[in-house]
């Protein structure tokens, strides 16, 4: 069993935890409402953060989507760090995963897709923690219109990628489950951008409950790698070393593990 499963493990650990940490800093500084509030007013005689009592009079502007929570400070500070950490996890993680597919199986134009719309993703969540909506909304917004659809391409490759190279029936049941995890995904996904384009106070609100769900089941989607990195050896390194390809050592060591030796490369010419 190799050490390389605890980073995909690690990943919604840190990312999940992180971004609650920032709800939960926003809403000690008051600069959201409770995730548990539906009631939103036109305006208010005082900025939330200046309002005092059992009852807080919250607008537009409070409700808690995920880059409200990081756009002020304290907090936005610790949602640019989850965001650049997470980015790069997911880098590696996706690269890995790509390797391993080859040295397992063979490449194939879903393991390839699924590394480009990876690391895109990477790319817009760095924009998304970097960029706070509030003062730089274009940058902001081009990088969750990036961030979002590619997360959602990329856990719909790797379904259909873990059905294609299923051979177990733990294999399947892997499949299985991710492909319930895409479904929930898809409808928190599309929930969320239809009701965050309307201009009822609920369905705003509703929004941002359904993106909260989108990104804690796609970071519960990169923890499932956890099944293949257990099997991560010193060939999926080659495979990287060599650029994608299968280096010389690992089909040696395939080809014993069936039985099979490798004539000398002068025979082999003969």
């Amino acid at each position: 069993m190799s050490l390389w499963m605890i980073l995909p493990v690690s990943l919604p650990a840190l990312t999940i935890t992180g971004i609650w940490v920032v709800y939960a800093m926003a809403l000690y500084n008051q600069h959201v409402c409770p995730v548990d509030n539906w009631l939103y007013n036109q305006s208010c005689e005082e900025e939330l953060y200046l309002q005092s009592g059992p009852t807080l009079c919250c607008t537009l502007d409070n409700v808690p989507l995920i880059s409200k929570c990081g756009t002020l400070p304290p907090e936005s500070c610790f949602f640019s760090l989850i965001c650049s950490t997470g980015s790069f996890m997911v880098m590696v993680i996706v690269l890995l995963r790509y390797a391993h597919v080859i040295e397992k199986h063979q490449n194939c134009v879903l393991n390839t897709a699924s590394l480009s719309t990876g690391w895109i993703c990477a790319a817009g969540l760095i924009m998304v923690g970097n960029f706070q909506v509030d003062y730089a909304k274009v940058l902001h917004y081009v990088g969750a219109g990036i961030a979002f659809p590619t997360g959602m391409l990329f856990v719909c490759l790797q379904s259909a990628l873990t059905y294609r190279l299923a051979k177990t029936q733990g294999e399947y049941n892997v499949a299985h489950l991710r492909l319930g995890m895409t479904l929930l995904a898809f409808v928190a996904l599309v929930l969320s951008g239809v009701f965050f384009c309307q201009e009822s106070f609920v369905l705003q609100h509703a929004s941002a409950i359904f993106e909260w769900v989108f990104c804690v089941i796609v970071m519960l989607f990169y923890g499932t790698f956890a099944f293949e990195f257990a099997s991560i050896s010193g060939d999926t390194m080659v495979v990287l070393a060599r650029g994608g390809a299968l280096g010389h050592a690992g089909r040696e060591h395939k080809m014993d593990a069936l039985g099979v030796h490798s004539q000398p490369e002068n025979m082999a010419i003969l």
